[in-house]
């Protein structure tokens, strides 16, 4: 079902559609290398002197200038030159080399972050090994799990890039396109496999769709940053409804032995105040990734690429209207679509928010799965050693990643239970705590990241400290942490979230501080958080979070969570209940 573009009869003009595939075509070659440098402004030029993607060339963005003067894959020379000499990237090389997955994270730190990519959110134990030798060796000497279950290493010196790169390689993991304007890591649901719940095993739909991107150099370049989740409709949360294709299985409701297809949900972009749209399709889990794929395709041909603000998919569709996209994907695809009401097919089951946490018996018998409790997703190479020996020993060397930025160990057996638990406990990662601190979710912060306004992941580990000393939590609480308004750590869908800002202490200095959001959730307790304070100095948020957590144990209804506790009141009923407890 991979689209294609019929051939021109002798004597006889290219129509719109073969100029267009044609354009992204051979773009997307020259992204590969497979063209040779310069290749791709040449062959945007072909179809149309004044045109890039459809848009006159003194309307692009800064971005899409860089990418038409040179393509980022094919500057490898230089990337070897600034190694030879540790030299970081100079201008728009700033931005080519994300292609690559290197960020040059100045002034935040002088050095460089690699994301690498883990497709499906599954790691071996001897990726994770090399992974710490490469943060060890030629990083700061730790990793970071992120909010796509993506590895992260940091301070990486510019001479260490290529032999960073070549070591990835190496053992089977890349960081190609991983940052930039392309399709980021994968995510299938972090049980798939296990979970008892799950409608359909999710990895090799993950793997497929990486492997696609892969060997497809035209899904390279797209007008912004795009994400696709997979989700087995099973006890574990990817947030698939915050991606912009949301794949998630389901069953006819008249007949539940029917097979299992996805419904698709589009747009999903949290930082802009939207969950994906349900789509009105379905498909069979065979077809998904060549769907994936053919809406790339549109995204990259349609989409805006004068306003980066304006350039995810969810404004393409604001402009052309969810039939017309679906119209146009349908086209590339070269197969009908399945149009299907959500009425007729099962809802997505409520999930378990703790369903990463903890020790869980498995879909097979006999056999657990362990729940890793890292705090704010950050393990040091000892540590990543550890859990990679953990996984050895106990899971059959299989690791899983979450966006919940923990690891989850598989196929553990009854009788090694014990031994395992104990040595998670001797590591600090045990699930002790009903709620907190296993439950804090925070991006890279000021330290790491020059858009983020505060400390995050430090504040994290403050504030689940003076959380967990001051309440007993007795239900899941997830309280999330992000340093700007990129919100990659997803702060409006969190149970508390808190937006980074740098707040007027009104003597002309500034402190650092949190817009602090609430009510936030996914799946069944899906919308967007409310404002309840603003530019709050750091030093007054642990004060506000206890009084707001107490407020909730002492007047919430039998079994009612902390959502469900503030979706019943008025925003400035909370507010005021929790001014008042600070203030008593």
């Amino acid at each position: 079902m991979d689209s294609a573009t019929p051939p021109v009869p002798p004597g006889e003009s290219l129509t719109a559609i073969q100029k267009d595939y044609l354009q992204g075509f051979t773009a997307g070659l020259a992204a590969a290398g497979l063209l040779g440098s310069g290749a791709a402004p040449a062959a945007a030029r072909a179809s149309s002197s004044e045109l890039w993607f459809g848009t006159p060339l003194d309307d692009l963005c800064r971005e899409e200038r860089l990418k038409l003067e040179e393509d980022p894959f094919t500057i490898w020379d230089r990337m070897l030159e600034n190694a030879r000499t540790n030299t970081p990237p100079a201008a728009g090389d700033v931005f080519r080399y994300k292609y690559h997955g290197l960020f040059y994270v100045a002034p935040a730190q002088d050095s460089f972050m690699v994301r690498v990519r883990v497709p499906g959110n599954v790691l071996r134990a001897a990726q994770l090994r090399a992974l710490a030798g490469m943060a060890r060796e030629l990083g700061g000497g730790f990793c970071d799990i992120t909010t796509r279950g993506n590895i992260q290493i940091r301070e990486i010196a510019p001479r260490a890039t290529i032999e960073l790169l070549m070591r990835l390689a190496e053992c089977g993991l890349s960081s190609r396109g991983s940052g930039a304007d392309n399709v980021r890591n994968v995510t299938a649901s972090p049980g798939a496999g296990f979970d008892p719940d799950e409608l359909i095993d999710t990895r090799e739909m993950a793997r497929a769709m990486q492997f696609c991107l892969n060997h497809h150099a035209d899904l390279f370049g797209l007008p912004r940053k795009f994400n696709i989740a997979f989700d087995g409709a099973g006890r574990f949360s990817n947030v698939a409804a915050t991606n912009d294709i949301a794949f998630t299985a389901t069953r006819l409701a008249a007949d539940p032995s029917a097979p299992v297809v996805f419904r698709v949900g589009l747009a999903g972009i949290t930082g802009h105040l939207r969950f994906a749209t349900d789509a009105g399709i379905v498909v069979a889990p065979e077809d998904a990734v060549a769907l994936a794929a053919a809406m790339l395709r549109v995204f990259a041909r349609e989409g805006d690429r004068t306003d980066r603000n304006k350039a995810r998919l969810c404004y393409l569709i604001d402009r052309i209207g969810m039939a017309s996209f679906l119209e146009k994907t349908q086209e590339v695809l070269g197969a009908p679509l399945t149009y299907a009401s959500a009425s007729d097919y099962l809802p997505r089951p409520a999930v378990d928010k703790r369903a990463h946490l903890g020790v869980h018996p498995q879909a097979q018998a006999g056999l657990f799965y362990a729940g890793l409790a890292i705090p704010v997703g950050r393990l040091s190479a000892l540590e990543m050693d550890a859990v990679a020996g953990l996984a050895e020993r106990y899971s059959g060397g299989e690791i899983r990643t979450s966006v919940w930025q923990n690891a989850i160990l598989p196929n553990v057996r009854a009788a090694d239970l014990p031994a395992l638990t104990a040595e998670l406990a001797q590591l600090g990662f045990a699930d002790n705590s009903p709620g907190l601190p296993a439950q804090f979710v925070a991006c890279t912060g000021n330290t790491g990241c020059r858009f983020a306004a505060s400390d995050t992941k430090g504040h994290a580990r403050e504030l689940a400290r003076a959380l967990h000393d001051a309440v007993e939590i007795d239900t899941p609480l997830n309280v999330h942490l992000t340093g700007c308004p990129h919100s990659c750590a997803q702060h409006f869908v969190a149970d508390i979230g808190l937006l980074g800002a740098q707040v007027d202490t009104g003597s002309g200095a500034s402190v650092e501080g949190y817009h602090v959001y609430v009510g936030g959730g996914c799946e069944q307790e899906e919308g967007l958080g409310r404002e309840l304070a603003r530019s709050v100095p750091f030093g007054e948020v642990a004060p506000l979070l206890i009084a707001l957590v107490r407020e909730y144990q002492k007047s919430r209804a039998p079994g009612e969570t902390f959502v469900a506790y503030c979706a019943r009141h008025e925003i400035e009923t909370l507010r005021a209940s929790a001014t008042r407890a600070v203030s008593a």
